[in-house]
Parts: C-alpha cells; structure tokens; sequence
C-alpha cells in the first residue's frame, strides 16, 4: 500500500539573505524565550546574525560535539531548564540539530512538554527537516549511536539562507551534500517510483549533482564566491537540493549505508558527513540486486541505473577530493570485524539488502571500503 506519513512542520522559509526579516517574526510562530544552541566555530555567526534579530533570548549553549554524545546532551537539557527556556533554534549541522531533537525529547519526559525547534541549518545532510536523531550511549564497553524517531522534536521552523553556509568549511560542507544524497538514495529501498519521496529525491539529487560537478577544487566556499566561481543561488540549490532529498523522512525507511556511517561515526568517531562519502557508492553497487531497479527515478537512462548513480557520486567525491577510504581516518583495520559485529546485531534487516550470504558479503564490503 502506497503511504505518506506526514510530519509536524510548521513552515520553511527560504531565500537569500532572509534571516533579518523572518527571525523577528518567530514570537508570532510561537517561539519565546529560546536557548541558542551552536558550537563554538559558529558563535560570531551567531551573535552577528542571529541573536540581534531575537527578542529574550534565554542563553547560549555551546558545548555540542560531534555524535551527540549523552553528558552533552544531558548538560544541555540541564541548562534549558536551569534558564526556564521554552524553545531551542538550533544553529549548525546535524549534531545540533541532534542535540536539540534529544533535548526536547527528554525535557518532555521531565515536564511533559516538548521544547519547539527552530533550524538554521550550516550543513546539507537535512536533519532539520526530520524527526530522527541519534543520541551517542558512552557508558558501557563500546560506545554506541543509538537511533530514536520522535514526530514531536520534528523542527517546528526551518530557516535556509545562504548566508548560513558561505563560511561552513569546505569538507563538511561537501561532504554533507553527499550526506544528503544517501537520503535520496537509500529512500527508494522500500518506496515506489511514482512515491513523493522518488519524485522530489530526484530533483534534489538533480540540483545537487549539478552545482557538485562544477564546483572548484581547494578553495574554501567564501573564497569561491568571492573569485566568482559560486554564486549565493548555487549554496541556495544545494540548500534546496537537502531539502528535496529528505523531503518525506517519515515515510522512508534508510539502509545500509546509513548504518554503517552511524557505527563508523558513533562508535569509532568518524566525521559524520564523510561516511557517506565511503559509503554510498559501493553500498549502492553492493545492494543493487535489492532495490537497483528503482535508481532510475534518480537516475534515467535505462538499465543499469544503480551503476550509473554509483559511477556519478563516486566521481563527485572524487573530483571534490573528499574521502573515499576509512584508511583515511585513525581507525585500526583490525577493527573491521567489530564493526561488522555491531552492524549485523543491531541492523539485521538493512545488511540483509546484500542478499544471499549477507554476512560475509559484509565482511568483504567492509574490508573494501577500507
């Protein structure tokens, strides 16, 4: 049976250079007394171009790392109600929006009462238009990402505006933007291609390939809008793009390469964004049997639409010179087999798209990506 399950979204407001106008009318959307929550690289941004615009703002907190590890999450939830806040805008990637997400979960547990979000994303992996968030568990012998889907911590508001990434960094940027396409594709696995999911992903995946495939090697985004190379529309596409690849969480169900970046990233700290850069083309290859046919809603042109897909995105991280291997990063290959170990305990059903003999297809994915 065809379905769309909906979310409880207020609005989205988009455009360039709209946080001035619309950030003043959040008390009439009805967010009052909001606690900022961001890191540290993003507080001039925040003090620049946020708070000015707000009225009774109940503090700032800064102290998010990446995975959203439960002390942050813990100290966070601690100093709203210590500051009697009543909503959260959240500005950053997704672990701020994580973080804000668990943050109303467990105030509501505490007061009964969940707290609004407002998102100002930085990145492109659209977390700010889900209701999904991970929580980093680090008591016990293995750190662990635990997964969570609450329709009420969904972003009451979303703000986009260019302005919000010109001075994210290169890599996270990027590399969220393939974040944001392994939403579109790992969306198909379990949905028609006539689905709003398929139909908007393309679109989504459209605009990001094409602002992608011309973007220019090295520079940092503000030195690239300055040299003429980007302009604000094409981070406006990209903005939009994340949008449209994650425009029906609700009704999607993510696939392995999502949990393979959840274990890389929660448990053996790997950047979050770049998973997806490792992941999403040989997962893509390696699960083509499962739900390859269906690539062609993201990618016409006939048979052979998973390969197809995969060849583009691996090129893109390729030519954009994001990283492809898990050797890049400080991650002993001995560790492999526990990674393994943890996905197929606790994703049985998403290594199962490998097929027949799923298990030790894992193993040499695995050691593949390596």
């Amino acid at each position: 049976m065809n379905h769309l399950n909906c979310l409880p979204q207020d609005a989205v407001f988009w455009g360039e250079n709209i946080l001035a106008g619309a950030l003043p009318r959040l008390a009439q959307q009805g967010i009052e007394r909001p606690m900022i929550f961001t890191v540290p690289p993003l507080e001039a941004l925040a003090r620049s171009q946020v708070e000015p615009h707000l009225a009774g703002i109940a503090g700032r907190f800064l102290d998010l790392p990446a995975h959203v590890p439960d002390v942050a999450v813990n100290a966070a939830l601690d100093a709203c109600l210590r500051a009697d806040a009543r909503a959260i805008v959240g500005l950053g990637g997704g672990s701020v929006l994580d973080a804000a997400k668990a943050v109303s979960h467990l105030h509501h547990g505490l007061t009964g009462r969940h707290l609004p979000i407002v998102a100002l994303p930085t990145t492109l992996s659209g977390s700010e238009f889900s209701h999904y968030f991970g929580i980093t568990e680090t008591t016990g012998p293995q750190k662990f990402k635990r997964s969570y889907a609450v329709r009420e911590t969904t972003p009451k508001l979303v703000l986009i505006d260019p302005l919000l990434v010109r001075d994210t960094p290169r890599a996270l940027l990027l590399s969220s933007a393939i974040k944001g396409i392994d939403h579109a594709v790992e969306g198909m696995r379990r949905v028609t291609r006539s689905h709003p999911h398929a139909i908007m992903a393309a679109s989504g995946v459209d605009r990001f390939l094409r602002v992608l495939e011309k973007w220019p090697a090295t520079l940092e985004t503000r030195q690239a809008l300055e040299a003429g190379l980007v302009s604000d529309d094409d981070l406006l596409q990209l903005q939009l793009g994340a949008w449209q690849c994650y425009f029906s969480p609700a009704s999607v169900i993510y696939g392995l390469s999502h949990r393979i970046g959840h274990i890389l990233g929660g448990s053996f700290g790997l950047p979050h964004s770049a998973t997806s850069c490792i992941t999403l083309a040989p997962v893509i290859r390696a699960c083509a049997a499962f739900y390859g046919d269906k690539l062609e809603a993201l990618s016409p042109g006939g048979p052979g639409a998973a390969a197809r897909l995969a060849d583009r995105i691996a090129a893109v991280v390729e030519t954009l010179g994001l990283p492809s291997r898990i050797s890049t990063f400080d991650l002993d290959r001995a560790k492999l087999p526990e990674v393994a170990a943890l996905l197929r305990d606790n994703y049985p059903e998403e290594v199962a798209d490998l097929g027949a003999d799923a298990p030790a297809r894992l193993d040499a994915l695995l050691d593949s990506l390596w």
